[in-house]
């Protein structure tokens, strides 16, 4: 076996476990929502978006068997990972600054509007305000669990890449 077949299918199973985790943490939030009673806002609805666009590039890239295939998948992981930094970002700065609020008149209706809200209602139709404080979850918000999330994402996909297939070319 080459080495470079070695190491994309250590870049694959990265993005197998990558995309696991990301519909873990959706799993969680829906655990939240409906055991727990903590009703998604506008941004944690986009962030589940967020979430599940990484799983969803991940798993293809995983399927993929050329570099050049796989890397594409792994910007779009990227991409996706730092829309949704931005969205946690945001919402993080709404929990610390109550006042401001994620304009729910605003966003609900465009998240309300996009297709999975329709489809799976339960999951990602908006149903809370931002500002609302729940309890911390081992002393952070789901915001900010999120926001590390998808920095580590933007952080560690790069970072593996380059590590990976340093001396490949």
């Amino acid at each position: 076996m080459s080495d470079e077949i070695m190491r994309l299918g250590r870049e694959r199973r990265f993005l197998v476990l990558l995309g696991v985790i990301c519909l873990a943490l959706i799993g969680g939030a829906l655990y939240m929502q409906v055991v727990l009673g903590e009703a998604p806002c506008p941004l944690c609805i986009l962030q589940r978006y967020a979430l599940l666009l990484i799983a969803i590039f991940a798993f293809i890239g995983a399927a993929m068997r050329t570099r050049s295939s796989i890397t594409v998948l792994e910007v779009l992981v990227v991409l996706s990972a730092i829309a949704g930094t931005a969205v946690a970002g945001y919402h993080v700065y709404i929990q610390f600054y109550p006042a401001v609020s994620c304009g729910i008149d605003v966003l609900q209706p465009i998240v309300d509007g996009l297709p999975l809200a329709s489809i799976f209602p339960l999951g990602f139709q908006v149903d809370g305000f931002c500002e609302t404080p729940y309890p911390p979850v081992l002393g952070l918000s789901l915001a900010q669990w999120a926001l590390v999330a998808f920095v580590l994402t933007v952080v560690l996909v790069p970072l593996g890449i380059s590590r990976n297939r340093k001396n490949l070319r």
